[in-house]
């Protein structure tokens, strides 16, 4: 690990100005990340800005319109949460499935999107349900928010707040996992909602991705069999020693089909 400076400012103003000021500088949220990056020395900063601590992006409030999620909540909490598996039962399945308790007892949503890693789950959460992405300076939509690989964005200085949900018609998530990791070979999200279907995918490509051909099938009938029909292209899909292109192509068909068996209750 190479040195740094730690730092633990008591609040989102104090932890932005580092950020503007220090060109090297990285927020810390729980770490499950950036720890082992440092030990293996595949980072080297200046400062580690530590948001732990920081009690107001912390919690999860439910209404009749949405959940919104702090970004310092950790993946165990929204697991857990009555009114999450009430409202989005889909989105607490997907929170219980990332990594083993270690790691979801202290993730956390915030740390995970701001990472954007291609085979974390949340990232086809908050597309599949066209979440809000509150920050420290505006409102970003899901689907304009993950850019590509680890990109996403937020700009310099800026920080997660919390993650607002719409509630879905009904919605939930499917995924291969690697067996070692937890992280999605392949993970589809599909979510029936107030503007349409939704079909999210991670884990295929670099960055989570929408599937149209599939949203328009189900938009004409949410069934299984609907996606069948639908190719997905291998350009551009992820190829490493756990899956090829063309497996994983494979894989999102088969996740996108229990998944929408799993939303009616197939």
């Amino acid at each position: 690990m190479y040195e740094f400076e730690y730092q633990k400012p008591k609040t989102l103003a104090a932890a932005a100005d580092v950020l503007k000021k220090k060109k090297d500088a990285k927020l810390m949220a729980g770490g499950m990340t950036l720890i082992p990056t440092l030990k293996l020395r595949l980072a080297k900063l200046s400062h580690v800005v530590d948001l732990a601590g920081m009690k107001d992006l912390v919690g999860i409030k439910a209404t009749k319109a949405g959940v919104t999620i702090g970004a310092m909540t950790t993946h165990g909490a929204v697991a857990a949460s009555a009114a999450v598996k009430k409202a989005i039962p889909a989105l607490a399945h997907l929170a219980d499935g990332i990594g083993d308790p270690a790691v979801r007892n202290r993730g956390t949503i915030g740390g995970s999107i701001s990472n954007n890693d291609p085979a974390a789950d949340y990232p086809a959460g908050l597309v599949g349900l066209g979440a809000t992405v509150v920050t420290t300076q505006r409102k970003i939509p899901a689907d304009k928010f993950f850019l590509g690989m680890f990109e996403t964005a937020l700009k310099r200085g800026e920080i997660v707040k919390a993650v607002e949900f719409p509630i879905p018609k009904r919605a939930a998530y499917m995924k291969f996992p690697n067996p070692a990791s937890r992280y999605a070979i392949v993970g589809v999200f599909v979510a029936e909602t107030a503007d349409g279907v939704r079909v999210a995918v991670t884990g295929a490509g670099g960055c989570v991705f929408r599937v149209p051909e599939m949203e328009a099938a189900l938009a004409k009938k949410f069934a299984p069999e609907s996606v069948v029909g639908v190719s997905i292209p291998t350009d551009g899909l992820n190829e490493d020693i756990h899956a090829s292109a063309e497996y994983r192509a494979h894989l999102v068909t088969v996740m996108a089909k229990r998944a929408v068996a799993a939303a009616i209750g197939g």
